[in-house]
Parts: C-alpha cells; sequence; structure tokens
C-alpha cells in the first residue's frame, strides 16, 4: 500500500487534537503539556528510533497508542490483578474505537482501519511483526520515560516486586527489543 503522507499526517493532527484534551499534564522542556499528547509524540519517535521504515498503519497505531486514556480511570476497576486486566482491555477497546472513528472520518478503507485497531488492541502479540514492534517501542518508552516515576510512586513495592515488573515488560519485548534498551537508554541511578 503506498502512503498518501497528507491523509497520514491528518489522521495523525486529529489524534494529537484528541490528546491535547487530557486534563493531566506533565512538565516537558520547561512547559506545561497534556500527558497523552506527550506519550504519543514519544511513542512516534521512538518507533523512528526503532523501525526503520514503518508502515503507515505502525506510525498510526503508535500515535494513538493511549488516545484519550484518561476516560477510563483505573480507579473504575477493582484494584486487583483481574481489575487492573479489565481496565487495559476497557482502554484497548476505547483506543481501538478512537482510532477507528478519526481514521473513517479522514478516509482510511476498512482494511486498514482494521490492521491499525488490531495493533492498537493488541492482537497476535509475539506471533505479528508489526505488533510486537510496537511491543517492543511501547516498553522502550516506559523504560526511558516512566520508569522512574513508576518507582518512585511505587515506593511501597519492594525491591523484588519492582524488578518483578520490569522483568515481566522485558519479557514482552523481543531480543531486538531487549537490546535496543541496552543499548539507545540511558537510565539514572
Amino acid at each position: 500500500m503506498k502512503v498518501d503522507q497528507n491523509r497520514c499526517n491528518h489522521a495523525l493532527a486529529l489524534f494529537d487534537e484528541l490528546n491535547r484534551k487530557d486534563p493531566n499534564h506533565e512538565f516537558i522542556n520547561g512547559k506545561e503539556e497534556p500527558k497523552e499528547l506527550i506519550y504519543a509524540q514519544r511513542v512516534t519517535k521512538m518507533l523512528k528510533s526503532y523501525v526503520p521504515n514503518p508502515s503507515e498503519i505502525l506510525q498510526l497505531a503508535a500515535r494513538c497508542q493511549h488516545i484519550q486514556r484518561w476516560k477510563i480511570e483505573r480507579k473504575s476497576f477493582p484494584m486487583t490483578k483481574p481489575g487492573y486486566h479489565q481496565w487495559r482491555t476497557s482502554l484497548r477497546k476505547l483506543h481501538a474505537e478512537t482510532a477507528e472513528t478519526v481514521l473513517r472520518e479522514v478516509g482510511y478503507e476498512k482494511s486498514v482501519i482494521d490492521r491499525v485497531c488490531a495493533l492498537v488492541k493488541k492482537e497476535e502479540l509475539k506471533t505479528d511483526v508489526e505488533s510486537q514492534a510496537l511491543e517492543d517501542v511501547v516498553v522502550l518508552v516506559f523504560i526511558e520515560n516512566y520508569l522512574k516515576e513508576f518507582i518512585n510512586k511505587h515506593g511501597d513495592f519492594d525491591e523484588t516486586k519492582i524488578m518483578d515488573i520490569v522483568d515481566k515488560s522485558l519479557c514482552k519485548m523481543t531480543t531486538k527489543g531487549r537490546d535496543a534498551a541496552l543499548a539507545m537508554i540511558k537510565l539514572s541511578a
């Protein structure tokens, strides 16, 4: 499929417009910005560093990975492992439905929309090259930008629990992804 860069850019801009509405903010480069907009931009940047020529579909899926995530709060579900999984499933559904609406509005074909939604929902992880590449990118972004904050937020977790969580994240990655984490990311102590 030949990339229609104008259509792709339009979709990316619409994803960004939706994420600009995030009521949660963080400081980046001395400026307060919507949290999910920053996340989407980080995923896109990491994708371009990690995958030499990402397909249009992969670029779209990367940019809407957490689209409007704030709409479904974690506290809406039981604070248990099953509750966490319910929350994540609900988020994937929201992200895919939002992506579908935007992509349809921009004029993408059903096959492209379905493929982007499948990647956003992490279908066929481990068996689909693009789905796995996206998972590698998401974990790389987490390690580079959010791991330290996660550790600080969960100061009540002992070192074993933190290492277990990090290990589970790394296990989601390919060998290439783990190698990239070592080569591309500089962590503070």
